[in-house]
Formats: structure tokens, C-alpha cells, sequence
């Protein structure tokens, strides 16, 4: 039988991977989206527009991950803290040098500190536009890869423009800025605020910014909308199931089983954006875990689930600095923690959607051990499925073979003897052998 789940519900869930990669606390696309639909609500957009409004504002940030690493090779910062800071600037010569003073290398030592400052004072406004070019065209190609509308598109274009046209990459102004995007940098602003010093201080942002960052009369309309009982809905921790029930159109969007596929197609391209190192990881680990399903005789129903796995079992790594992923030498304590919650954070995004509950277990279990020697929760061989078997070893064969900041790409024939090496250890023999046999007919086992 086909799958069909609300779209909806989807995104919503998969709204809080975005949150991670952005550095903001959870559930901000989703608080965005309610700030965002009641602005378009109060000046009349049609139900239609407000339902692309919807997703535009739910998927802002599909292209935030696409700058991390280079955030953190310009600045020496931890990415996810520079773009949490980053957001209460109000883009006024001041706060940006007193911002980029306090963020730069503060770990690093003075001259390479110092080297760092100079490239960035020198060539600020060049790096700016181009970190945010990147972010919002990436963002832009993955909405339509993900079936949304040229409309919804172009708001994640267009969401770091300001109407007074002092915005970036492009620069343009007022009404040649999309609606949506105009909306949802507004959205977003008022709730860093809100979640930053309460209802008030997002309230005089806004304000502040009006003519400026914002459109005038979208402000006006938040005004309108800014009552004490929305901002205690805003910080209800019922909103999830408020901005569910409240989705615009005439009917309920259902995703089926061709469209599932898509959207995790997406979010793997958000997923390998965040590092140079990963980039076609998600894509390679479900090709190969496809190759070991097939070569194991699973039928094309669970194999399709099972690749859906494959694609989003890193999806927790949104939420790890760059620092810690991209690092060339071995972790200190405290980062290996931290890369390891990267199981954790998959498990629970995943656990939100209900038709991949399957697939949480994948994302939080893919780096348990047979012998009870993985991460996080120490399962042993009894509490591991076949599914998460599969999928652990796509994804050690694939990190074997490809460049990673430590070390140079294996030959597969030396990765293929580590994996048996480890095998009734580490990974299943049954895989192990499942995936030579499937390199051997792709004639790849000698590469």
C-alpha cells in the first residue's frame, strides 16, 4: 500500500533540522510561520498565496547550511554560534564591527587572529554578498526540487533583501522584493527578538527597522496582529499543533510515496552542504545501501524506505559546529561529545513525521556496534534490525572511501578489508559480504 502523509506535518518536523544549522532555539521556522501567515492574513492575501506563504516561511532556511563551512574558515568561529549572534544585528556600521571583533578567532592565536580580521575588513561587503548569494540560491534550487512553487522559490531568493534596497546579494528594493520574502525576514526578526528579550523588545525591532529592512505597511500589519494573546500563543508549546491546524488552503496537501522520495532527496542536499567532506555523502550511503538491500533480496517497498533512511541519517549533523565536523586533527573531549550528538538530533527530528518512525531509529542507532562498543546508546547485536545494519555499513564503506579532513579517500579494496576485519564486531557479516557481491556486479570492487 502507498504511503500518504500530510505534507505538512513533514515540514513542520523537518522545519527544526533548519533551526539546528542556523544556531536558533527550536521550533523557529515554526514560530516564523505563525508570525509570518497572521502579517499576510492582516493584509488580505488571497488563501492561495498564503498556503505558498506557509511553506516559504516553514523552509526559509533550506539553504543556511551551504555557508557554514566557510563561515567558520572566514571568522575562526563556531558557525552555529556566529549565525545565532548574527541575527540580533541590526546591519548599522557599529554593530557589524563590534560584532566581527567579538566573533573572529576568539580561540585562535594572535596572528592568525589578526590575518583573519584583516581579510574580513578588507573584503567584507565581497565575503557578505557571496555568503548570502550562496545560502539563498541553494535554498531557492532545493524548494524546487522539492515541488514548491516559483513563488515560494523566489521569497527564499529574496529573503535577505531589504526594501530600502540595503540588502544582499542583489540589492533590489521595495516592491521588487517578493511579498513572501519581505514577510519572512520580518518573521524572522520579530521572533529572534521575541525569543531573545520578550514581546516588547520584538515589538520596538521591528519597529525600529520599519522603511528600512522593512516594508512599512507589513509593519503596520504586525502591529495590528502584536497583541498580548498572540505573543502567548507564540510562546505556547501547543504552537506546533496551532500552526499545523492552521494551514492555509482549501484542501490538506498529501504526499505520496513519489513525493516522499523527493523531499528526502532535498534535505540529503541540505544535509552535505553543511561540509566539503560530506558533499554526496547521503546520496553515495543510499546507493550502497540500496546495493547490500538488493543483493539481501528485501522487496522495492522496504528498499525504498530503507534508501529514504539512508538519505536522511546524518540529518542531525545540521546541528554540529563546523568546527567539530570539518576539524583536521583528532577531537578533543568535549567536541567528540558533541559530534556525537549528531545520532541523537537525527533521531528526534525523524521521530516527529509518523510515517518515518522506521527511519528515526536508522538516524539515531547508524553508529551502534554489534559488540555494544557504538554511540549514543551502547545496543548490542540483539537491539540492532537488519535495517540499521545495512545502513551502518553503507555509511562506514562510504566514509572509508571518500577524503575526509583527517586523512585521504581509501581504495576500496582497503576499506572493504577494515569492514571484514570488524566483521561480528562492528558491522553484520551478512551486509559485509552483501555489498561485495554488489560492487563486484557494479564492477567496483577492485577501485
Amino acid at each position: 500500500m502507498a504511503t500518504r502523509i500530510r505534507l505538512a506535518e513533514i515540514i513542520e518536523a523537518l522545519s527544526h533540522a533548519l533551526d539546528l544549522t542556523e544556531g536558533q532555539p527550536p521550533g523557529h521556522g515554526i514560530r516564523c510561520c505563525h508570525i509570518g501567515t497572521a502579517v499576510g492574513r492582516a493584509i488580505g492575501l488571497p488563501e492561495p498565496a498564503l498556503q505558498d506563504l506557509y511553506y516559504t516561511l516553514l523552509l526559509k532556511d533550506l539553504g543556511c547550511s551551504s555557508n557554514a563551512a566557510r563561515i567558520c574558515r572566514l571568522y575562526l568561529a563556531d558557525d552555529l554560534k556566529f549565525k545565532q549572534d548574527f541575527k540580533l544585528v541590526d546591519g548599522s556600521l557599529p554593530q557589524v564591527l563590534r560584532f566581527v571583533l567579538s566573533h573572529t578567532g576568539m580561540q585562535a592565536g594572535l596572528a592568525e587572529r589578526f590575518r583573519s580580521l584583516l581579510t574580513i575588513l578588507k573584503n567584507g561587503g565581497e565575503i557578505a554578498t557571496d555568503l548570502i548569494r550562496t545560502r539563498c540560491q541553494r535554498g531557492a534550487e532545493i524548494a524546487t526540487q522539492m515541488r514548491f512553487s516559483p513563488d515560494v522559490a523566489q521569497g527564499i531568493l529574496d529573503l535577505d533583501e531589504h526594501f530600502d534596497g540595503g540588502g544582499l546579494p542583489a540589492g533590489i528594493r521595495g516592491q521588487e522584493i517578493h511579498i513572501f520574502a519581505r514577510i519572512a525576514l520580518l518573521a524572522q526578526v520579530a521572533d529572534v527578538f521575541f525569543m531573545a528579550a520578550g514581546p516588547e523588545a520584538s515589538r520596538v525591532e521591528v519597529r525600529k527597522r520599519a522603511g528600512g529592512w522593512f516594508d512599512p505597511e507589513l509593519t503596520a500589519a504586525f502591529e495590528r496582529i502584536a497583541t498580548p494573546t498572540f505573543f502567548a500563543e507564540l510562546g505556547s508549546d501547543k504552537l506546533e499543533a496551532y500552526v499545523l491546524a492552521r494551514e492555509p488552503g482549501q484542501q490538506v496537501i498529501m504526499a505520496d510515496d513519489d513525493y516522499l522520495d523527493d523531499i528526502a532527496a532535498g534535505f540529503a542536499r541540505v544535509i552535505d552542504a553543511k561540509s566539503p567532506y560530506t558533499s554526496g555523502h547521503s546520496d553515495r550511503v543510499a546507493l550502497f545501501t540500496d546495493m547490500i538491500a538488493e543483493e539481501m533480496g528485501m522487496d522495492a517497498a522496504a528498499r525504498r524506505s530503507l534508501k529514504r533512511g539512508a538519505l536522511l541519517h546524518d540529518i542531525g549533523k545540521l546541528g554540529v559546529s563546523n568546527s567539530v565536523l570539518d576539524k583536521p586533527g583528532k577531537l578533543e573531549d568535549a567536541e567528540w561529545e558533541a559530534m556525537k550528538r549528531h545520532a541523537e538530533f537525527s533521531e528526534h527530528i525523524l521521530s516527529r513525521i509518523s510515517a518515518f518512525a522506521c527511519l528515526a531509529r536508522i538516524g539515531g542507532a547508524h553508529h551502534e556496534r554489534l559488540d555494544g562498543k557504538g554511540y549514543p546508546r551502547g545496543l548490542t547485536a540483539k537491539d540492532i534490525s537488519m535495517d540499521i545494519r545495512i545502513v551502518s555499513t553503507a555509511d562506514v564503506f562510504d566514509a572509508l572511501t571518500a577524503d575526509r579532513p583527517y586523512r585521504a579517500a581509501m581504495p576500496v579494496s582497503k576499506a572493504l578489508a577494515i569492514l571484514r576485519e570488524g566483521s561480528g564486531q562492528s558491522h553484520d557479516p551478512a551486509c559485509i559480504e552483501a555489498l561485495e557481491r554488489g560492487l563486484a556486479k557494479a564492477d567496483l570492487a577492485a577501485a
